[in-house]
């Protein structure tokens, strides 16, 4: 058996692929404590560290959805 822990992705509403232009093709993810986002039409891929989110919050975040 292995013993890898499944990641959860989720689709994010609305969004845009940066690279090839597709609409709801992009999922969210946590992989190793690192937030990801996939686009599942052209494997374009970008990570950013929590300190990164840290560093754009701009304070006109109602809130974030963090899931379990």
């Amino acid at each position: 058996m292995s013993t890898a822990k499944k990641v959860k992705k989720r689709f994010v509403a609305g969004a845009k692929c940066p690279k090839c232009q597709a609409k709801e093709s992009i999922v969210l993810f946590k992989e190793n404590g690192i937030e990801t986002i996939e686009c599942v039409v052209c494997d374009y891929r970008e990570q950013q560290t929590e300190d990164k989110i840290a560093k754009k919050a701009t304070g006109a975040v109602i809130g974030v959805f963090k899931p379990e």
